[in-house]
């Protein structure tokens, strides 16, 4: 009875119960109207920077592509003019085998050794001083750190060339009124004069950079590692440096890829008369001798080619120790 009684009564309930209400279909995509606005809005401001990245990137990249192929060659005695003619690699073989060129990159190499740990040591050093709690007037020490970059490089270069030309510099004075002597110029000290100036220029700039990545760090992660007994240097090099790592990376890598670039310090300090820097230390200075002495243009479009090639090899190898270092310390 009770069987029979509850059927009824659960069939009732089912009449009762509304059917359910089928899903929307979502538009067909393109159809609205309103979306086709976004699109048109985004296109607006996405289409311009695609132009001027073609015009000022992938065009002069094609341009120094297609110069390298090339050579001008004079036939007979060379009274008939010069011939421009199709190379193919002979301007890539020919850069590889000059010696500057590869002497120059050693020259980088061993400037990168150097200026690369003392500009990233330095900044980083610097912002987590500014950081710290003891700290005092933290913003005047940010603008009088940064202000050396807002100096242009080459205005930078010429105070520091005064700087190191005995009989005008104050600073040579001060080291002969102890008693001291010291050359700038000359091949013991050239290459630390050359990193000292820019590293004047570049702290500044990158302790901004790590300056700004700590303020990101979580406040209540460092007041636990200092409730848990861990002093200032630990708190900074195992939880703040870890954690600002990403930031690390960056500027280590746009670091690397502007020293292999590094032309007016070299040249200022050429033109200045130090022994050991001549008209191809760098590979930049190599190009610029190549096209603008020689006028060889095809060897100077191959030369920037292979720095370009060095420099995207570069970026991804100190992405990949990055990415490990990043892991390693999550």
């Amino acid at each position: 009875m009770a069987l029979s009684s509850a059927r009824p009564a659960s069939r009732q309930a089912m009449r009762r119960r509304p059917p359910a209400e089928a899903p929307a279909q979502a538009p067909a995509p393109g159809t609205s109207p309103l979306r086709r606005s976004q699109r048109r809005t985004a296109a607006l401001f996405i289409v311009p920077f695609f132009v001027l990245f073609a015009v000022v990137m992938v065009a002069p990249i094609g341009y120094a592509l297609w110069m390298s192929l090339f050579q001008e060659r004079s036939s007979g005695l060379g009274f008939g003019g010069a011939e421009r003619v199709f190379s193919g690699l002979d301007n890539y073989t020919d850069a590889l085998a000059d010696d500057g060129f590869r002497s120059s990159f050693a020259h980088i190499a061993l400037y990168c050794a150097l200026y690369i740990p003392v500009m990233i040591g330095g900044s980083l050093a610097l912002a987590l001083l500014v950081d710290s709690a003891l700290a005092r007037a933290k913003r005047f020490f940010q603008l009088a750190l940064f202000l050396p970059h807002a100096i242009p490089g080459l205005i930078a270069s010429i105070i520091w060339i005064y700087l190191y030309t005995p009989g005008l510099s104050p600073v040579l004075d001060w080291i002969g009124a102890f008693g001291g002597t010291w050359d700038f110029y000359s091949n013991d000290h050239v290459l630390a004069s050359m990193v000292n100036l820019c590293a004047w220029q570049w702290t500044g700039y990158n302790m901004v950079i790590f300056y700004a990545a700590l303020q990101a760090v979580p406040r209540e992660v460092i007041e636990a590692a200092v409730v848990d007994g861990a002093g200032a240097l630990r708190t900074a090099l195992r939880i703040k440096v870890p954690m600002i790592a990403s930031a690390v990376v960056m500027t280590v890598l746009f670091t690397c890829v502007g020293a292999i670039q590094i032309f007016t310090e070299p040249k200022l300090l050429n033109q200045r008369g130090a022994p050991s820097i001549d008209t191809e230390w760098s590979p930049t200075l190599f190009i610029w001798k190549a096209g603008f002495v020689q006028h060889d243009y095809g060897l100077a479009a191959a030369a920037s080619l292979l720095l370009a090639a060095l420099g995207i090899a570069l970026s991804y190898f100190v992405t990949r120790l990055g990415n490990r270092w990043k892991a390693a310390t999550s």
